[in-house]
């Protein structure tokens, strides 16, 4: 006989911390190691303490990857900023990490990567807002110099090509 492990319930003064909007649209909530919860929506990635809110729509966030060992859910978000989620329970991280995932990359229509001649590379995302709007975001692997005129120049021209197949103006 298999033994079920229920998903833990967002308690109900943590989902009050959350937007109007997201408060019935809780998809996996799991508490962290510090006893802070963490909490993904339709729309965005929380995480909730004494203190408040973060929040971070999901097109914020670049990508994340969990360690199966500590059950660290490392996130980055697309400014490169990063941070650690420590979850609590290893029966919990995977099915959040696997809802955290599906969120991510719910809201990307489309990527691709451009190099940049004497740049580096740059990945073109055409992605979707909290509210289903579509915009295009460009993330620079850190040695893409936007004040090189040349270099500015070949980034929109790839941005603008990725918008125009998408049919969104300039």
């Amino acid at each position: 006989m298999a033994l079920l492990h229920r998903p833990p319930r967002l308690p109900d003064d943590q989902r009050a911390r959350l937007d109007a909007s997201d408060r019935r649209a809780v998809l996996a909530a799991t508490r962290l190691t510090d006893d802070r919860w963490v909490a993904a929506t339709r729309r965005a990635l929380y995480v909730l303490s004494d203190d408040g809110a973060r929040r971070w729509p999901w097109s914020q966030i670049d990508h994340g990857r969990l360690d199966p060992e500590t059950g660290r859910l490392e996130v980055r978000l697309v400014t490169s900023a990063t941070f650690a989620l420590p979850l609590l329970d290893a029966a919990t991280s995977r099915p959040f990490a696997a809802t955290f995932r599906e969120r991510v990359q719910s809201s990307v229509v489309h990527a691709t990567e451009q190099k940049i001649p004497g740049a580096g590379t740059v990945q073109i995302a055409l992605r979707r807002d909290e509210d289903g709007a579509l915009f295009t975001q460009v993330i620079g692997d850190g040695r893409v110099d936007l004040s090189d005129e040349r270099v500015a120049a070949a980034v929109d021209e790839a941005e603008a090509r990725v918008r125009e197949a998408a049919g969104l103006p300039d």
